[in-house]
């Protein structure tokens, strides 16, 4: 079977050094796996995805060599798909409206010892999990936004042990056979508000659909990857590889970001930056070269 990689970025912002650093190294490994190389617009987020950050994600990819095959998938045209998965787990009482506001668990989860996740995010009270049926169809008939979560504790019972084959390397030096650990996320969500999926729903059902078998991203996503395989398993949907890179940081030591202002691949295209210059600054030939084979 022919290996299907893909790169999937979010349209809410221009691509910078580590979305570059990203694509070539995702590209240049599915070049020597002889693979299909696939892009998928990650649109979910209807206040920030923008049509002038989608052309400019062509744009960049275009001007650093990385091709694709068509047609690109947006996530924002299968909410149908996210949403039939979402019902599955509704009917298999995995998952719970979460009635809480941001506020309300900054406010719950105050004291200092309170359990966070990877991302440093406190873990969701309890509350909502307590909740009885009448008074959940009371809050939703009344238009109470709330977001879904998923039961993690009761769906690591039904999914039993999980690990996934990791070809890069962890934050913590991880490789091989790597054990999930979605307890460290708590009840994540499954849902927004606002759409009837999150990021981690949607990912685990387009790499399914998409056929995706090698999965490469950075190591800011690497606990991420427990989450996914719980999903995957509940679903019953295929595991792909995983390869988790090294980032591009700034001179802080932090992660590039586009909230942060990272510099644009289109800021530095202007100023007489070459695809070839950009390489050379992100280290992506060197860091190829080191990879085992």
């Amino acid at each position: 079977m022919q290996p299907v990689f893909r790169f999937a970025p979010s349209p809410n912002g221009e691509l910078h050094l580590g979305h570059a650093f990203s694509a070539l190294f995702d590209h240049a490994l599915c070049t020597r796996a002889n693979g299909r190389f696939l892009l998928r617009i990650e649109d979910i987020d209807r206040t920030r995805s923008r049509p002038v950050f989608e052309a400019a994600i062509y744009r960049d990819l275009e001007w650093l060599g990385v091709a694709w095959e068509m047609p690109v998938r947006r996530q924002s045209e299968h909410m149908a798909a996210y949403k039939e998965a979402l019902d599955g787990l509704r009917a298999r009482e995995l998952v719970y409206p979460a009635f809480m506001t941001r506020r309300e668990i900054t406010r719950a989860a105050s004291d200092p010892a309170w359990p966070r996740d990877p991302d440093g995010a406190p873990l969701y009270p309890d509350r909502d999990r307590n909740l009885g049926k009448k008074q959940i169809d009371e809050r939703i008939a009344a238009g109470e936004p709330h977001a879904w979560r998923l039961r993690t504790d009761l769906a690591m019972e039904e999914a039993g042990p999980l690990a996934w084959q990791e070809e890069g390397t962890g934050p913590d030096g991880e490789d091989g056979i790597v054990a999930a650990r979605p307890d460290l996320w708590g009840d994540f969500i499954v849902a927004r508000k606002d759409v009837p999926t999150s990021y981690h729903l949607a990912v685990v059902l387009d790499d399914a659909l998409q056929g995706v078998t090698h999965v490469v991203r950075g190591r800011d996503l690497f606990h991420a990857t427990a989450a996914h395989l719980l999903l995957q398993r509940l679903l019953g949907l295929p595991s792909p590889v995983y390869h988790h890179h090294p980032l591009i940081t700034d001179q802080a030591g932090r992660k590039l970001s586009k909230s942060d202002g990272a510099t644009s691949l289109r800021a530095l295209r202007n100023d007489g930056a070459t695809p070839a210059g950009i390489r050379a600054m992100i280290g992506i030939d060197e860091a190829l070269a080191s990879l085992p084979g």
